[in-house]
Formats: structure tokens, sequence, C-alpha cells
């Protein structure tokens, strides 16, 4: 079917009988003529190729909300929006949602790339093994189960016993498990859970041996994983102050605590260990020493790289804050725990090595004194170190994929862990006493393999090794450099199919994140595969803001920066386009979250440079995104739009405020969830409707909201299918694509 005959059957389903006009308040309210309505195509004829479609959207009312910042009125009329619960919003994604899925549903490919996703997605495979006490713990998905199942093995050639399945928990798969905390002698599993992909999370504690649940239970957890004591009675844990019945997925995460919680005890009677009420700001991870005698209590303010390190004796008056060992105390570095020796703290920190170094700090002496380096900052980035048995495994990014090296513990004696080729590597966790670490390999045509590495022999053998529906061999992945717009250097990979050739006409999907100092390295994705299979190219441009390149790097994306990180996906962009692998009208861009907000900014910014656009769970609204849940805590990154100067910077690209009525913009599918408590949905909302008001140009510009999902973790197998066949249907309908898929 031609793309023209496909504009005439969307005609049909489009218009029947959307147009819903409802006021903040859900009372039906007057529209002006334009708003609400992409602009009129040319008028039908009785010819294909003449006819084209005059998108009906659902009426938005707007407004007459108006914000003062620093003197400086802002218009916010789709405020209304930001009420989840009002009847007026909830009729206007039932609206947006009928109109979404019915274009979805003409669009004749779909059905194969459901039917491929399904295939590939229907693996056997393994998590990262980890040794708790005398038994071993491993996570298994048969292929198409909606959640994972832990395991546990006497031995790791053992029949796996089932110790917890998540998807007995709900029947739909939307109940996960959101985190496990192991006593030291592997009795007792501390295990999270949480509901239709909200960050909440609820605690609950399961005997390993025999499987059973005690009745402890621990609500209100956010943002935190426990840390049992040696004896093995109970655990350390931050939780907040239940929020207001009904604002539970929007009220602000403020005022964190840290409790000690013991075994067989009502949450009620918690010992509260640390808090500060003159800093309701701070949040709280506790570790406890393989030895039992201290709490390391690491305190952060929301995302900031930045935080403290504090320190308890165990049993010597823990609930007093006077107590409390200030180890490293002032915010002016980043610090990670690694493991103790007596007195002494291995840290992990970027204080003077912007890529990072390890030092080991005696909390006896004052903070200025108590510093010494164990292993220099390298010209590669040290994204994660640990101890297993004598010797330290440190993770390296190297041009944004992974190298790793151990040394002794005085930080000497460097040897190489050679790994299968250009990708990245997760796990190595292990005790003091362990000989053997695991870690999984993966890359942007290899799927995670998993491979146990003795520290004894110095050898590396699989562990594990999923078996996919596809050759590898198929697939290359090159890494190139390009320059943005002020000269800077920035890495890109490239991934498609072997022997594709560069045209113009080829579909490419650009991918980016820049931001909170996360890296984005090569990973194995079933949807990036099935995208390429369909013959288009996998971009990822490793951008300014994310900690490929270490500390400098994420900094020259933040703040009075972040113009950096979207001149360089436009740049990525005009690079591709510049040496033949595409155009325009094959270009499409992606991403989630902060990626949400990076495509929203550079559809906002240059609307004429992309065919189409997938922002997934963007935060959209940069004047208002910490009025939200924890939302406050990106101020780190995004700088707060109290700020005169900051204020002037967010306004300059935040994508609600800067769409330009009569603008053409690029196909575009915004994507989010109702359950999603980190960036709320009132974010893509707002912008869907702002983006459906301003459009005038002949390619829709919709949104599509998932149900009992949230920001993306835990979200069911099923769940992620359905998401992907939408987004790429929606691609392949618009960048006109002639896919021919296996099987």
């Amino acid at each position: 079917m031609t793309k023209a005959r496909r504009l005439i059957l969307r005609t049909t389903v489009v218009a029947m009988g959307l147009g819903l006009a409802c006021g903040p308040k859900g009372e039906p309210a007057p529209i002006p003529p334009d708003v609400g309505h992409g602009a009129p195509g040319p008028s039908a004829t009785d010819t294909d190729t003449q006819e084209a479609v005059a998108w009906q959207y659902p009426d938005a009312a707007r407004g007459d909300v108006v914000d003062d910042y620093n003197g400086v009125k802002v218009e916010d009329p789709y405020r209304w929006l930001e009420d989840l619960d009002s009847d007026a919003t909830r009729a206007w994604v039932e609206a947006e949602n009928a109109v979404t899925f019915a274009h979805l549903g003409t669009i004749e490919e779909r059905d194969a790339i459901r039917k491929r996703l399904t295939a590939l997605w229907d693996y056997e495979r393994w998590g990262v093994p980890a040794r708790h006490g005398k038994r071993y713990v491993v996570s298994r998905n048969d292929g198409l189960q909606n959640q994972s199942v832990l395991y546990s093995l006497d031995k790791l050639d053992a029949e796996p016993r089932t110790l917890l399945d998540p998807n007995t928990l709900s029947a739909d798969g939307t109940v996960a498990l959101a985190g496990t905390a192991f006593s030291h002698d592997g009795e007792w599993m501390a295990y999270g859970v949480s509901a239709s992909g909200s960050d909440w999370q609820t605690w609950r504690v399961r005997n390993v041996a025999t499987g059973a649940d005690t009745d402890d239970k621990l609500d209100w957890i956010k943002f935190s994983s426990p840390a049992w004591t040696r004896d093995g009675a109970g655990f350390y844990y931050a939780r907040y102050d239940a929020p207001t019945a009904g604002d539970e997925l929007e009220d602000l995460n403020r005022g964190q605590k840290l409790y000690y919680h013991r075994l067989g005890t009502p949450q009620a009677s918690d010992a509260l260990v640390y808090w500060r009420d003159d800093h309701p700001e701070w949040g709280y991870s506790p570790t406890v020493t393989d030895d039992g005698k201290l709490l390391v209590i690491t305190v952060r303010i929301g995302t900031d790289r930045r935080n403290c390190v504090f320190v308890q004796r165990i049993g010597r008056g823990a609930k007093d804050k006077a107590k409390t060992i200030e180890v490293r105390p002032d915010f002016s570095a980043g610090y990670s725990f690694i493991d103790s020796d007596g007195s002494q703290l291995y840290l992990r920190t970027d204080l003077d090595a912007p890529r990072g170094r390890v030092v080991a700090v005696d909390i006896r002496k004052p903070p200025a004194k108590n510093l010494r380096e164990l292993v220099g900052q390298s010209p590669d980035t040290l994204r994660g170190v640990a101890r297993v048995g004598d010797a330290l495994v440190l993770s390296y990014l190297e041009d944004a994929h992974s190298r790793v090296e151990l040394r002794d513990l005085r930080g000497n004696n460097p040897r190489a862990l050679e790994l299968p080729g250009l990708g990245t590597v997760s796990g190595f966790s292990g005790d003091r006493d362990d000989d053997e670490t695991f870690f999984q390999f993966s890359g942007y045509a290899t799927p995670g393999t998993i491979y146990r590495y003795s520290l004894s022999s110095g050898r590396s053998e699989v562990f594990r090794a999923p078996k996919v529906d596809f050759s590898p061999d198929e697939f290359v992945t090159e890494q190139v450099v390009y320059r943005s717009a002020d000269g800077t250097k920035v890495p890109m990979f490239i991934s498609h199919r072997k022997g594709l050739a560069r045209s113009p006409q080829t579909p490419t999907y650009l991918y980016g994140y820049g931001g909170f100092n996360i890296a984005i390295t090569p990973r194995f994705s079933v949807p990036d595969l099935v995208w390429m299979e369909m013959g288009g190219i996998l971009a990822v441009a490793n951008l300014r803001g994310g900690g490929e390149y270490g500390e400098q790097w994420h900094a020259a994306g933040t703040k009075l920066d972040k113009q950096n990180v979207f001149d360089d996906f436009i740049a990525a962009a005009q690079w591709l386009i510049a040496e033949g692998y595409t155009s325009t009208p094959k270009l499409a861009i992606g991403g989630r979250s902060n990626g949400g907000l990076l495509v929203g900014a550079v559809i906002a910014q240059r609307p004429d440079l992309f065919g189409a656009a997938l922002p997934g769970v963007g935060v959209m609204d940069m004047l208002r995104f910490n009025k939200f849940t924890i939302g406050w805590a990106w101020e780190s990154d995004y700088g707060s739009p109290q700020d005169p100067a900051q204020f002037t910077a967010l306004r300059a690209y935040s994508p609600y405020h800067n769409l330009e009525q009569g603008t053409a913009y690029p196909a575009t599918l915004v994507y989010t969830a109702d359950h999603d408590d980190r960036v709320v949905p009132g974010h893509s909302y707002k912008f869907a409707a702002a983006l459906q008001h301003a459009h005038r140009g002949p390619d829709p510009v919709m949104i599509r909201i998932d149900t009992k999902s949230g920001h993306g973790a835990g979200k069911p197998t099923a769940k992620r299918i359905e998401e992907w066949t939408d987004l790429w249907g929606f691609l392949v309908d618009h960048l006109d694509m002639t896919p021919t898929l296996p099987g």
C-alpha cells in the first residue's frame, strides 16, 4: 500500500466523533477555531496521490494561567493537564488515545513488527549470579515472562529453585521486583516490589531456605536499598513520611530519613538512626562494612554527583546524631564506598580527578588529612570499583565502551581482564574470601552473555550464553567522531546490517540522552535489533552532559551550558546527512526521560531537520519540573527556574514553551504512562497539547499514554512489546519504509 493511500484510510478513522472540548474542571468550554487542530491539507480529490489528511485532534482548552518568574510573565495555557485525576484530564487522555490507537491500527506493518519482536524476545536470559552465604542467587526469564524469576542454587550446576516469582504477584505482570538485599549469611532476603511502574516500593522479608515470608512489611520507600547488620537481626533503610492521600504520584519527595528495622517488629517501632530537619533535601544510602562494625551513610542531594560520607559505629549509641563521624562532609566531590579495612574506607572519587580515582580514608583523622591515593586518575573514565578476594576490579570507559582492570589492594600490579569485543560489562560483585566473580558482556548485536571469572587463574568462562534467533555476524558497529557547533569532538556509534550501503534513502534512528553523568554505552536491545533487521541504521551519540568522559564532560552539558547537549545532537543529525548515511525525510530521533527532553527541545529548535520524532516520558516543562515528586533533585543538572540567569537558560530551550504557532513539525509520537511518578505525565500531556495547537503540517503529532505503567522500570514484557510495536510502526509509516522481516 502506498503512503498516499494509507493517508486516506487514516482520515476516515481519525475524524470519527472526537471533537472533545473540556475546561479545567471537566465542563464543556468554548474553543477558538484554531485550537487543537492541525491545518487542513489540500482538498481531497479522487486520485490517491493528491489526497492528504486534515488531522483532527481532541480539543484542549487553553487557560489563562500566567506565572511571574523574576519579573518575566510566562503563559501556561495547559496547566489544567497537571491535575491527572480531574474529569477533564481523564477525558482528554481517553480521547487522545482513541486518536492515536486508531491511527496506529491502520499501519499494515504493525503485525509483522509485533511478531518479530515477540519471536526475538522469546529467548532464555539470565542475570549476573551473586553468592550469598552458601548459595548463589540469579534471575532468569524463560523468554516471554512478564517479569524475570529469582532463583537460588546450592552450587552453580545445581537445579535452580524458585526463590521469588514476581509473575505470581499480579495477573498482568504489572507488579515488579524492585530490589533485593541479603543478610551476610544468605539466610534472609529483604525484597521490594512496586506496582504499575511507580517508584514507591513496599519491602518484605523472606526466609531463603523455606521461601516463606515473615510478617515484616515496610512502606513508603523510594531510592533506597536496605543494608543488613552482620548478625542478620535487622537492617538499615531510608524512607519518606507517608504522602498526602490521593497525591502519592505527585507529592514532592523530601525529608527522607534513615531507620533501623529489627526483624519481627512493626515498622512503627523502627529506630530513627539519622535525619536532618534543617536539610530536607538530603537523602541517605546505608552500607554496613564487611566486619559489621561500621554503618557507612552516603548523603546525597538529589541527583548531584557530589555527596558526603558519614560513619556510625554500630552498637555505640547509633541513635545519637552526635555520634556520627563526618568523614567527607562538604559536598565537594562525588564518593562511592568500595570496602573497608578497620578504620580505613576505600572510596572511588572524582575529587581532584574528574575521570575518577581510588582513595583510602582513615575515619580517625580529620577530613583535611585523612585521604591517601591508591589508584590515580587514568586517561579513561573510572565508572565502577568492586573488591573481590584480594583484588580491586576497576571498570573503565574507553571512548564510551568498557575496559576492565584488576589491581591488588594497594593499587599495584595492574592486569587486564580480556573482553570479547567492543561493548559494555556489568556485574563483578563478590566477598573478600571469594576467588570468583561474574559479569555480563553485551553489545549492539551481542546479547548479554554471562561469564565466570577466576581471580587465581585470570581466566573467564561462559556461564550462560543466550540463544537468540538471529546471526550476530550479520551486523556491524563502527564508532565515528564528529564536531559539534563549538568544535567539540563527539563520538557516535553506528550499527546496521553488514553490507548496507550509505544512501539518503536509508531510514536512520538517532538516539541520545546527554545528562546526569549517565554514560550511554553499547548494549543489546531486541527493539534495536528489529530496527536494524528492517533495514534501518541505529546511531547513538555520546552527548555532553553524560558520563562518558568524566565530570568535565558531564558539567559541559548542565545548567547554563545545557544547550551544548542539543547542539551535539543536532550536529550528529547534520553529520549523518552530510556523510550520506540518510536524509531528513528518513531521519528519526528518539530518547527517554532526559532524552525525551532532548528530543522535544531539538524538534522545537530545528523542526526542519528531522522526518519523525519519538520523545518518551520526557521532562518538557522546564519551569515547573521541580514542583513534582523528585523533580526538585534535577536542579543539579538543569538549574533552578527561581534563579534569574538559570531561568533565562531554561526558558530558552524548554520544549513546552518554545513551540511556535504555524510551524510544520515532524511526525511525532509522544509517549508516556499514567503511573509515572518520576517524570509525571503532565509534562508530556502539556507538550502534546501545545504541539497539536502549534502544528501546521501534513504529518501527525500524537501522544500514546500507557496505563498501569510508570517511567519504565519493571515494565512487563508484554507491554514492552506492544510499546515498541507502536513506536517502530509509527516510524515505518512516516519514514515510508518497506521492511521485510525474517519469519
